[in-house]
């Protein structure tokens, strides 16, 4: 009875034995990529990190997404991230001690003027932002929708102030959206992404302040092939099938 029990004690632990490589092995293959992104690029990101992990076994892409400005400081603040996409090549500049490739043009945009669904202001056009009667709100300056849509005011003469400003272009189409103001500067691909529940009004001369967005690799990322495959993503053509059906332009 004692050889038995001894003999079933041994074969217990040679088999646990064998079995602790392998699970520590398979939890090493587990990796992670983080890419800090443009809040514009929220949904074609989102879509294109699936496709990545689809296409790469056992990797994981978290995403955070954020004004431009902010992403772009905590990447030349050494945070952990792999991949950097800004909503403009000048934000995407003051990030260069960070970066570890070139960074490359994958995007452009355009802003608009959104309204909720049911327009309570009746605003047909741009300029009936100096008629008073609608209260908008846009971006910060610091940003880069804050700095187009500050600029597209001033080329069509709006002085009419904004109620607000917000951090980030996402902020500012939930505004509109939960009906707490009249208006909004947005991109295009926002008002696409709202659909149904935003009325779309057309900015004069967005094609002199189309913003362009580059992507680049980090100098902290510590999965460095992976992170140039993401990039390389984004820049192929499927990447691009997915920017072009979320609204965005070529670059």
């Amino acid at each position: 009875m004692r050889t038995l029990l001894r003999r079933t004690v041994a074969a217990t632990a040679v088999l646990v034995s064998t079995m602790a490589p392998l699970t520590a092995c398979g939890g090493s293959d587990d990796k992670t990529i983080t890419v800090l992104a443009a809040s514009s690029l929220t949904g074609t990101f989102t879509e294109l990190a699936a496709e990545f992990e689809k296409a790469h076994a056992g990797v994981k892409v978290k995403l955070a997404f954020d004004s431009s400005a902010t992403l772009a400081q905590q990447a030349a603040g050494g945070a952990p991230a792999d991949v950097l996409a800004t909503a403009d090549t000048t934000t995407m500049d003051s990030a260069k001690s960070a970066l570890a490739s070139t960074p490359q043009d994958f995007a452009t945009n355009v802003m608009v003027l959104v309204t909720p669904s049911d327009n309570p202001a009746g605003i047909t056009t741009f300029a009936e932002l100096n008629s008073g009667r609608a209260k908008y709100v846009m971006c910060v300056d610091t940003a880069p929708c804050g700095k187009v849509a500050a600029a597209l005011l001033e080329q069509d003469h709006i002085t009419a102030k904004p109620v607000s400003t917000e951090v980030d272009v996402k902020s500012v189409l939930a505004r509109v959206t939960e009906g707490e103001a009249d208006a909004g500067i947005v991109y295009t691909t926002d008002a696409v992404a709202a659909g149904d529940a935003v009325k779309e009004i057309a900015i004069p001369g967005t094609s002199q302040q189309t913003t362009t967005y580059p992507i680049a690799t980090l100098e902290q990322s510590k999965q460095s092939d992976l992170a140039t495959q993401f990039v390389d993503l984004v820049l192929s053509s499927q990447g691009q099938q997915v920017l072009h059906d979320a609204g965005f332009g070529a670059p």
